[in-house]
Parts: structure tokens; C-alpha cells; sequence
């Protein structure tokens, strides 16, 4: 099948329409139908083909490209969302619920308002709903989200010094364990394992493959050598100041940490120890 991908956040979650006979190219702005109504959408994956498995039918159609007037209401919904944050938060006060507002969402055609929050608990917004009904005189819908979803819609900075990874690309959000964390030898006191949102970190899956497999792929032909395979935690091995027991792999810079029976600890290149032949 020929589908095109469409987001309709910057770092949203990707999804497939029919491209029809339109040409459409990776940037450019289009009008689709969804479940929420009419909404505007940006193209992140050019039309191509796939295979029919992956796409999750029925599949709609592309309405059309986006005009210079289409643009022009994306515009007046944000100056709206705006608006209607302001009297989302006036009230929230009113009615003294215990809830964060975090972002408002227009649909394109204006059919329907979504305000998300966060909130301990579960909240009785039925009489603000209503409220805010009469005020706005289309349909109302609160959506109660995450804390990981929040981080994603706010944006902010991680630790290590850049934009957060579920604000600039992650599409989805995967889980994430304090096994992860542990594998990589990583401390696992929460305040440095833990993002901005108070879970743990996503980046800690970037890597993890590679330590739960203990293979590296060579450098040269990017397969997996059985000479790049480091040694096992409590592994008996040969160092070039005795035999010890290895206590931990480091596998970025390819070395091991190894106990001597001397007690002294000394950190080697894995690829300078070898098993022994036999133990006394």
C-alpha cells in the first residue's frame, strides 16, 4: 500500500493516511479527517510503499494540501488555545479543583476544545465542564494525562544539557526499567536515574541492548566477532598481574574491572585478559 506518515505535534506519534492522487512531499502542511474532527497535520514520511500488515485500516484518505488560508486559521486556534487556557485556569480556581492544566487543543474546524491536566487522583470536572461549555459553545473534552506526558507537551532541559528527548523526537514513549539502569552499572539513587518528569529516564533504553547482548559489532565489518565479547561479571580470568575475578564490564570503553587475589582491583582492557586453562 502507498501511505504517507503525518504528525500532528512535532514530536507526536507518526500516522499513516492515503496520499491519494495529491503529490505531497516530507514538510508540507495537509487537512485530514480524524477521530477527533478535521485536524492539520505536518508530512514527516514522504509517500511510500508498505507492506499492508502495518497499517491499521481502515486507512483515510489526505482531504487535501494545506492552503494559504488553512495556515492562516492554524494561526487564530493557537491566538484561541491561548485564550481559553487563561479562562480554562480561572475556572479551575472557581471551582477549587485539585488539578494542573497543562495545555489546551483546538481542532482545526473548531468542533472541539481538549483541555489536559494532571492531578493526583481522580477528578469530578463535570460542572466545569459545563461551564466551560457555555462559554466556548462547542463540545468540551478534559483529558487527565501523565507526568511523562506533561514533560512531553512543556519541554524543557535534561540533564545532560539538551532539549528533552520526548519533546524533540520520541514518537512514543517505551518502557523503561531500574534493570536497565543496573545493567549498565549505573548509580541507582532515583535523583540521578530519574528525568525532569520524576521517572526514569528514557535515554536509559539507548544503550541497553548492547549490554543485555555482550556483543559488539567489529569495527570493520560490523558483524558480531566472537573476539569482541567481553568477559562475564564473577568470570575467572588471566590479567597480566594475576588471576582474578571480574567485578564489573565497562562496555563503552571496553574494559573490565577485575579483583585480584591479592585484593587489589585494577581496570583492564577486556581484550587483555584471557579464561584459564585450569584452577588449582
Amino acid at each position: 500500500m502507498i501511505v504517507v506518515g503525518i504528525r500532528f505535534k512535532p514530536a507526536g506519534k507518526i500516522y499513516y493516511f492515503d496520499p491519494t492522487e495529491i503529490v505531497l512531499a516530507e514538510g508540507d502542511g495537509v487537512i485530514v479527517e480524524t477521530a477527533r474532527g478535521m485536524e492539520y497535520g505536518t508530512v514527516v514520511i514522504a509517500p511510500r510503499s508498505v507492506a499492508a500488515s502495518e497499517v491499521v485500516q481502515p486507512l483515510k484518505p489526505i482531504i487535501r494540501k494545506a492552503t494559504a488560508k488553512d495556515m492562516r486559521q492554524v494561526e487564530r486556534n493557537k491566538e484561541r488555545e491561548k485564550k481559553a487556557f487563561t479562562i480554562c485556569l480561572e475556572k479551575i480556581a472557581k471551582h477549587k479543583l485539585p488539578m494542573k492544566l497543562i495545555d489546551v487543543d483546538y481542532t482545526f474546524d473548531m468542533g472541539k476544545i481538549i483541555f489536559f491536566f494532571t492531578a493526583d487522583g481522580r477528578i469530578d470536572f463535570r460542572e466545569l465542564v459545563r461551564d466551560l461549555a457555555s462559554v466556548f459553545r462547542t463540545r468540551i473534552e478534559l483529558r487527565q494525562i501523565g507526568l511523562r506526558d506533561e514533560a512531553k507537551m512543556i519541554g524543557g532541559i535534561g540533564y545532560c544539557g539538551r532539549p528533552l528527548c520526548c519533546a524533540s523526537f520520541l514518537g512514543d514513549f517505551k518502557p523503561v526499567s531500574i534493570r536497565m539502569a543496573k545493567g549498565q552499572g549505573m548509580s541507582l539513587n532515583p535523583t540521578k536515574i530519574s528525568g525532569i518528569c520524576g521517572r526514569l529516564m528514557c535515554c536509559l533504553r539507548y544503550e541497553n541492548d548492547l549490554y543485555t547482548s555482550g556483543e559488539l559489532k567489529c569495527q570493520n565489518c560490523q558483524k558480531n566477532c566472537e573476539q569482541q565479547k567481553p568477559p562475564q561479571v564473577g568470570q575467572r580470568v588471566i590479567t597480566d598481574e594475576g588471576l582474578g575475578t571480574v567485578l564489573r564490564v565497562h562496555m563503552k570503553d571496553h574494559t573490565v574491572k577485575v579483583q585480584l587475589e591479592s585484593g587489589h582491583n585494577v581496570n583492564v582492557p577486556w581484550s587483555d585478559v584471557a579464561e584459564p586453562d585450569h584452577e588449582s
